[in-house]
């Protein structure tokens, strides 16, 4: 594993997980290793019964994670790359969703595109006051969300914040999240730690059971309503703009937008 593809950590310490995004020169954005390490320490967590809260946090106070690393989608051709694509983070992100303990993203900084999707599948949110939410890929790539993830962003913030965030590129202001109801508590950076350990706290002294099966029918009542989306993932991978957006993004100019 080369040092450019960064690491997903995990320590456990009295019952309480700490999941950690460790690419900080890259806000940590995600690689395909980070995603298969995040993978296999949620199935992990899944299996151990002593845990009892897992938070997830960025490493840098830059980013939470600031979503996928870019320079992997240089690689696709076509659109079916793109619908593997989403599938394959659709089954991280329900692998978070479908932990058994409560879970607590921390976030400083940015929470973008894949990131929004990891913190938006944890149960509760705490951040710093200067962060910012988002899915600007329409000024970015010009590709889309699943449906899943479109899901979840929706139930999270509402459906017109949403078409914000994807339909004007908009990124939310931590006082916006919190006052829709998204964030659980917003501090000056310096009491992120305290915050989370005080909320990890009252978490792992409830009944876990209860915690366990409300959050799975919870899951459920979500999962039953999704649709089929491949074909607009398909769609939207397979365009002209999505492969001119990607390379845009990599030379660091601005992408030119056709609509093919």
């Amino acid at each position: 594993m080369s040092s450019d593809d960064g690491a997903v950590r995990l320590s456990i310490a009295e019952g309480a997980a700490a999941v950690v995004f460790d690419r900080p020169a890259a806000r940590n954005a995600m690689t395909w290793t980070m995603y298969e390490q995040l993978g296999a320490i949620c199935e992990r967590l899944a299996a151990d019964r002593s845990v009892r809260v897992a938070t997830l946090r960025g490493l840098g106070g830059q980013a939470f994670v600031a979503g996928t690393d870019i320079a992997q989608f240089m690689s696709f051709s076509n659109g079916d790359d793109g619908v593997a694509y989403e599938r394959r983070i659709d089954q991280g992100i329900a692998l978070i969703e479908a932990l058994p303990m409560p879970t607590v993203a921390v976030i400083e900084g940015f929470a973008i595109g894949g990131g929004l999707a990891i913190a938006t599948a944890c149960d509760f949110r705490i951040a710093s006051t200067g962060s910012r939410f988002g899915v600007p890929i329409a000024r970015t790539l010009g590709n889309c969300l699943s449906i899943a993830n479109l899901a979840r962003l929706s139930a999270a913030f509402s459906p017109q914040r949403v078409k914000r965030m994807l339909l004007r590129a908009e990124l939310i202001s931590a006082d916006e999240a919190l006052a829709c109801g998204y964030l659980q508590q917003l501090c000056a950076a310096g009491e992120l730690d305290a915050a989370a350990a005080t909320l990890c706290a009252e978490l792992a002294a409830l009944a876990p059971v209860t915690q366990r099966v409300s959050k799975e029918g919870l899951r459920r009542l979500t999962a039953q309503r999704m649709p089929e989306g491949d074909d607009l993932i398909r769609q939207c991978y397979g365009s002209a703009d999505f492969h001119a957006g990607v390379a845009a993004f990599v030379a660091r100019q601005p992408p030119r937008w056709t609509g093919d």
